[in-house]
């Protein structure tokens, strides 16, 4: 069992557990081969998060790369929308919308996130519509639009679908946190990591079910998320 931590330091802790564990699952689920998570919190709330995902995958055709950009988009958004998780175990696990994207534009240190993101949009939108007039501001805008909201509702769904894996194993992340020694000063930061083979042995992760993005690329056997 973990050492007790302050209250303060608990619901900070399990807020980006949610968070890595978002990007976690639903990079599991389409199909990333993923390695550990790692979280620490200090004693005045600073916290630094990440869950190792590898980018390396087969791309043999314009369509098998729109997938994956449209996949790796799903993967960033899905950390802002789990972290908006209600940390009570009861509580109803639905996304909200608006803390989501406050998250990701900085409120909360997901900035990266959202930066990698617009790049993504904006060359999946170059893929898809390759003659575009570059001046066509009102035009770009409205299909970088669509692009986002059809993203983003797919993710939504996976999300809060998976919400209860994605509970369940940022509670195990959280419970796994110790407080680090520190010579010469007061220890004053809690840290956990569970490398990717301790994950793999987790009930919560053997059930994380194979998705896919398109319908177009996914056997009989494999749910579909239009």
């Amino acid at each position: 069992m973990t050492t007790k931590l302050p209250a303060a330091v608990r619901d900070r802790a399990l807020q980006i557990a949610h968070h890595e564990m978002g990007h976690y699952v639903m990079a599991r689920a389409l199909g990333f081969v993923t390695g550990g998570v790692t979280l620490t919190v200090t004693m005045d709330l600073r916290h630094q998060g990440g869950a190792c995902i590898t980018l390396v995958r087969p791309i043999s055709s314009i369509e098998a790369m729109k997938e994956h950009l449209e996949a790796r988009m799903m993967v960033l958004l899905a950390g802002a929308m789990a972290q908006t998780f209600p940390s009570k175990p009861s509580a109803a696990k639905r996304v909200d919308k608006p803390k989501a994207t406050a998250i990701l534009k900085g409120e909360q240190g997901a900035e990266q996130d959202y930066a990698k993101i617009r790049e993504l949009q904006h060359l999946l939108r170059n893929i898809a519509y390759p003659d575009t007039d570059p001046v066509s501001c009102e035009r770009i805008a409205a299909q970088l639009k669509a692009m986002t909201d059809r993203v983003w509702d797919r993710t939504q769904k996976i999300v809060e679908d998976q919400a209860e894996a994605i509970a369940e194993l940022a509670g195990a992340l959280v419970d796994g946190m110790v407080i680090v020694e520190q010579w010469g000063r007061a220890a004053d930061t809690y840290e956990v990591m569970y490398t990717g083979p301790m994950l793999e042995r987790l009930r919560a992760v053997q059930a994380i079910p194979s998705l896919c993005v398109w319908t177009d690329s996914c056997g009989d056997a494999v749910q579909h998320w239009k």
